[in-house]
């Protein structure tokens, strides 16, 4: 018998899992922190969809961000920086509480930026944001566009596996479950498939402090949907990655993978979006929001190229015209028209004032740069 220790891939994730007992880690949580508390520092890495994180510990309770020491990382680690210069610079934005440690414990969305040169230290230089930091040039779009209040209403789908087959949970191991129809907003074994996580993940966003509007069964088997907002400005943005977090460290509880592709199974299967409902404080106003709404997507089918670019990776495998989606290739709108690129409630031309819904955003979207582009488009141009 070799005395070699067996190599570790990814896997073997679930048979690691069974050599680690939660309950374990339930007699150390309950534990008193000696007025110490930890803030796990989280943000964008290198492909700006991966989450990284890591703990610092605090001495008091931050009332704001801006109570928060600046910190940083290894950006060669992230595919961020080159490691002979691979420090990246950690800028505290926004403060949640944490579900999993509990307490005066708590989550912090940063950005990230390149720390000053020495020779820059008494000069008045503002930082630079890394090409990766999406969130800053967000930020300055949405600060532009405060008169106007912009809203968001962010519809994230996304599609659980199993981290070993990598093959939609609950699905047959060699095949397909029964064709659509049964699984949207399901009840009962074998319809609604991974609804543990989903019950989780909603506590987990309430207690955070994620402004979480809703869940539902997704028309896929295996395939979810939460929502968040209404959020102003940069909170959608911050609120969404932060629920994006907290659903991938509770997943890695239960040893059970996320996926945000918007096609995670070719053939006759709904793909995945992140649907953007959007309005303004033009929008809103009774009796000429409903001009407002068809002035501003007028504004978006004239900038539909730029704004397809940019609205998730493989979006081109979902935007199809089949399946609920527009195709990519034209603009299209309509009322109560799931098959359009905007949809229009049903009840917002008899209000003549409300929202409207960007139904081309993939599920794998860069909330940061989609609402910038919505607000640039529809309000700043």
């Amino acid at each position: 018998m070799s005395g070699e220790a067996p190599k570790m891939t990814f896997g073997t994730q679930g048979a690691i899992k069974q050599f680690l007992d939660g309950s374990i880690l339930e007699r150390f949580s309950k534990l008193d922190q000696g007025g110490k508390i930890a803030a796990e520092y989280i943000w964008l890495g290198g492909t700006m969809a991966d989450l990284r994180s890591k703990t610092k510990t605090l001495f008091k309770v931050p009332k704001s961000p801006e109570d928060l020491p600046d910190w940083n990382y290894d950006g060669s680690s992230t595919d961020q920086a080159p490691g002979h210069d691979s420090e990246v610079l950690l800028k505290p934005r926004a403060i949640y509480k944490d579900p999993f440690r509990g307490g005066d414990n708590i989550l912090v969305m940063c950005d990230t930026y390149e720390p000053p040169k020495p020779e820059d230290a008494e000069k008045d230089i503002k930082l630079k944001p890394l090409p990766t930091n999406t969130r800053h040039a967000c930020a300055e779009a949405m600060e532009k566009a405060k008169d106007e209040k912009p809203w968001f209403g962010i519809e994230q789908e996304y599609t659980l596996l199993n981290s070993t087959t990598k093959w939609p949970l609950g699905w047959p191991g060699n095949g397909f479950p029964g064709p659509q129809g049964p699984y949207y907003c399901s009840a009962g074994s074998g319809a609604a498939v991974g609804r543990e996580i989903v019950e989780a993940h909603l506590k987990a966003c309430y207690y955070a402090g994620i402004n979480m509007s809703g869940v539902n069964a997704e028309v896929m088997p295996a395939q979810w949907e939460f929502q968040v907002g209404p959020c102003t400005g940069i909170d959608s943005g911050d609120q969404l990655w932060m629920a994006r977090y907290l659903l991938l460290r509770l997943a890695e509880l239960y040893n059970v993978d996320v996926t945000f592709d918007p096609k995670p199974v070719p053939g006759d299967w709904n793909g995945a979006g992140g649907h953007v409902n959007f309005s303004s404080e033009s929008t809103r106003k009774e009796g000429t929001g409903w001009d407002a709404i068809q002035e501003q997507i007028k504004k978006l089918e004239k900038k539909h190229a730029l704004h397809i670019a940019s609205y998730g990776e493989g979006n081109e495998r979902r935007l199809t015209g089949k399946h609920e989606t527009s195709s990519m290739h034209e603009f299209s709108w309509g009322v109560a028209n799931r098959g359009a690129s905007i949809r229009v409630g049903r009840s917002v031309p008899a209000a003549k004032c409300g929202y409207y819904e960007d139904r081309r955003p993939s599920s794998n979207l860069d909330p940061y740069v989609v609402t910038k582009l919505l607000v640039e488009t529809a309000l700043l141009s």
